[in-house]
């Protein structure tokens, strides 16, 4: 049983977090957001709560099974309040600068090739970061105010509740995610 209390969280496409959600990937890629502290991704915290955003959400650079579950937004647009439903714990960190690398991965995430073909390509002295989150569902989800200080275009935030770990349960049963974890490590050397 878990007491611990989290307010650091992962900023995310709410799209990805559902999948992470419902068990269907334990993938994030990662090369960090415009305003990240240095200019470059670095994973601040390997417990997270898991914040789903919408902006910059695109249809077109999700796997199909994904497109209709994104409702395209106005740049700058935030929803009055954030449903948070899970948290994760990151166990794995894997670095890829070769697109072979990341080709190897197409069947444990979410995204389509032109996507990560970008992803790859912006800041490319910078790696990819694949990140394999363990993730936990609440007994019930919260909304919580959105605040100006969740905003902008960084990876990390602080948000102003604290969530009770406690009778959270994983998604993924420990044989499941330890099977899926080493099948991708597997694929990434």
């Amino acid at each position: 049983m878990m007491h611990d209390l989290l307010t650091n969280a992962l900023k995310e496409w709410q799209v990805a977090v559902h999948a992470l959600e419902r068990g269907e990937t334990i993938v994030l890629l990662r090369k960090g957001g415009i305003r990240e502290e240095g200019g470059r991704f670095r994973v601040q915290h390997d417990r997270v709560l898991l914040y789903p955003t919408v902006e910059h959400q695109k249809p077109e650079l999700v796997k199909p099974a994904y497109a209709d579950q994104i409702q395209p937004v106005a740049s700058g647009w935030h929803p009055e309040q954030v449903r948070i439903g899970s948290w994760a714990e990151i166990t794995d960190i894997v670095q890829i600068d070769r697109a072979e690398g990341v080709a190897a991965l197409f069947p444990f995430h979410i995204w389509n090739e032109q996507f990560v073909r970008d992803r790859l390509r912006w800041q490319p002295s910078q790696p990819l970061y694949i990140l394999l989150l363990r993730v936990y569902q609440f007994p019930f989800a919260t909304r919580i105010p959105y605040s100006e200080a969740y905003g902008g275009c960084k990876s990390w935030i602080d948000v102003h509740q604290s969530f009770a770990l406690n009778d959270s349960h994983p998604v993924l049963d420990d044989r499941t995610y330890a099977q899926t974890v080493e099948q991708i490590i597997h694929h990434t050397r």
